[in-house]
């Protein structure tokens, strides 16, 4: 791969990195892996890999997360031994609950006691040192020898691009690193181990589905993590066409078109009150997802279906567990539960079914179903326009006048929204049709994840001419605020619009439900929890960082100028842009 000849295990860990096509390796430098970093500079020449410069470790690791959603492969997060593994440790949690893989590299040592420098290398080196983050990575190693390192790192990649996908974690003693290759180490084809095939379903277990399908009188197919694969969204239009029924699109990833009309997303108790099947395809919470929105007092959810109707799961969820964290959540019965990948399974699912359409009556009776569908889609798309228009001038701007003036700066530019929901508004408002377009939830919910994220889906887009979008929490940024100067430096033209409640609100709800439950004060509920006094001013802070910024804005007529200046900062400057905008809460 380089006419330069490796020297040290460094470059043969780089060499690895090369062969297996990872294009960035993000990073906060430590001195653990200083053979690494001059391996990946001296040796590749700061080339596939290419470094991406942290001011922390979640940040490089959200970053390493943010490009695997939107690359659908892995690059390198390296974080420096005990410390950085901890301030890492945080991100790769979000990871592991995301499903996503990421190639988290660190040092560690020297092991060898007699070559440790006092105090610093005694305090940053541990014994196991990945039981910090070993309940939620797919796998972890530190080779012991030069030899063991090809095996390791090809295993590493495999394992975490494998279906279920999933962070994993390879540490390197700094003598290893350092030591000189006295002898030619083989590096075997990439080819030879990487290649494998996805999950397929039983034969039967498809027929069994088609058939339950095709004999419902209202099916429903309920899409969490389809998406993740983008092959799988054609395929799940096409048999939600073939079949008339409704989808609900849960949102974790983007599986089905908003403005499809058979899209019954923001209608999901109604629809799921008159199923007799459904077919839920990688619902992440299968339990939750059936049920309507939790009880804050009780904590308790109303289940949404009848007693009798059929249910069928295909997922591979159930062979991504851990006993540490309860990500497995609530078990939910079904029918039929079918371990396959989505995207092998329906394409499959779409042939057997319009098999059996072509030869079992009832055209009238789905046509007829086929139109309440739509009946009730268009129904909550009007619904949609009536709350955007009462809410239209509301000061503080409404979250759905900020979604729909996001979505018209942007509309003339390919985009991918890579964080943030604003209360489901985007999906309401916006064009969701491309696969990718939004690149889903943040899982594991730990904050710090918005900022990292975008700027990894924006070093996967940077051959795509894609404008990717955050629509950032201001609490979730104050966690990682110094992730502006990597995408500063590394001219990483996000468009973060910051969504400024100046709370973190929703445990200002949490206190008001207790208080109420309790006959306390309700008015105390923002007291540790209001982010007004300092006011921070976030274009200040932006700019501070050489990142082109807006605001704050807070008359509603403002935002579309704002957000116009910015896009053409983005899309012409190639920059990034920060908008702040003074929003309710909900």
């Amino acid at each position: 791969m380089t006419e330069r000849p490796m020297e040290y295990g460094s470059d043969l860990i780089v060499e690895l990195m090369r062969r297996c096509g990872v294009e960035y390796a993000a990073l906060n430098p430590g001195a653990t892996f200083r053979g690494i970093h001059d391996s990946l500079v001296n040796y590749a020449g700061n080339r596939n890999p290419e470094l991406v410069l942290c001011t922390h470790e979640e940040i490089a690791v959200a970053v390493a997360h943010g490009y695997a959603k939107a690359a659908h492969r892995p690059m390198v997060a390296l974080v420096h031994d005990v410390v950085g593994l901890q301030h890492a440790s945080m991100a790769i949690f979000n990871a592991w609950c995301d499903r996503e893989p990421v190639l988290v590299v660190g040092g560690t040592g020297p092991m060898d006691a007699a070559q440790r420098r006092p105090w610093i290398d005694w305090v940053h080196t541990a014994h196991l040192q990945a039981n910090l983050v070993r309940d939620y990575v797919k796998w972890d190693d530190q080779p012991a020898s030069l030899a063991a390192i090809p095996e390791s790192f090809l295993r590493a990649y495999r394992l975490a691009t494998q279906e279920p996908q999933g962070p994993v974690y390879l540490c390197y003693d700094a003598a290893l690193q350092e030591a000189r290759l006295e002898e030619p180490v083989r590096i075997p084809d990439p080819d030879r181990y990487l290649r494998s095939t996805r999950l397929a379903p039983e034969d039967g277990a498809v027929d069994q589905l088609a058939e339950w399908l095709v004999e419902a009188d209202f099916p429903v197919l309920l899409a969490d993590r389809v998406g993740r694969n983008p092959s799988a969204v054609p395929a799940l239009v096409e048999l939600a066409e073939l079949l008339g029924a409704a989808v609900v699109d849960t949102g974790r990833r983007h599986n089905f078109p908003a403005d499809h009309p058979l899209d019954c997303s923001d209608a999901k108790e109604e629809v799921l009150g008159r199923a007799d099947f459904v077919l839920a395809l990688e619902v992440y919470d299968l339990y939750g997802a059936l049920r309507a929105p939790v009880d804050r007092t009780t904590r308790q959810a109303r289940p949404l279906l009848r007693q009798d109707v059929r249910v069928a799961h295909v997922t591979v969820g159930d062979l991504h567990a851990r006993a540490w964290v309860h990500d497995v959540n609530q078990m939910q019965p079904t029918d039929l539960t079918v371990v396959a990948d989505t995207s092998v399974t329906l394409p499959i699912l779409v042939e057997r079914v319009r098999r059996r359409l072509g030869a079992t009556p009832g055209a009238s009776a789905r046509e007829d179903r086929r139109r309440f569908v739509e009946e009730v889609h268009r129904r909550t798309r009007e619904r949609a326009g009536r709350v955007l228009q009462e809410r239209w001038a509301d000061r503080p701007i409404s979250l759905a006048r900020l979604a729909y003036e996001v979505g018209q700066a942007i509309r003339e530019h390919p985009w991918q929204l890579a964080n943030g929901r604003l209360g489901g508004w985007p999906r309401r408002l916006w064009p969701f049709r491309e696969p990718d377009c939004f690149l889903g939830y943040n899982e594991g919910a730990g904050l710090g994840y918005g900022m990292g994220v975008s700027l990894g889906a924006c070093l996967a887009n940077r051959s795509t001419g894609r404008l990717v979008v955050n629509l950032q929490s201001e609490g979730d940024f104050l966690y990682t605020p110094g992730a502006l100067y990597t995408a500063s430096a590394h001219r990483l033209p996000v468009l973060v619009v910051l969504v400024n409640n100046r709370s973190y609100y929703n445990d200002e709800e949490h206190q008001e439900e207790v208080a109420r439950a309790r006959g306390r004060p309700v008015e105390n509920k923002g007291v540790g929890i209001r982010l007004d006094d300092p006011d921070v001013d976030y274009r200040r802070l932006a700019e501070s960082f050489g990142v082109y910024a807006e605001g704050r804005v807070e008359d509603p007529d403002q935002l579309a100028p704002a957000l116009q200046r910015a896009v053409r900062v983005c899309t012409e400057e190639r920059r990034p842009a920060l908008v702040e905008v003074l929003c309710a809460p909900r």
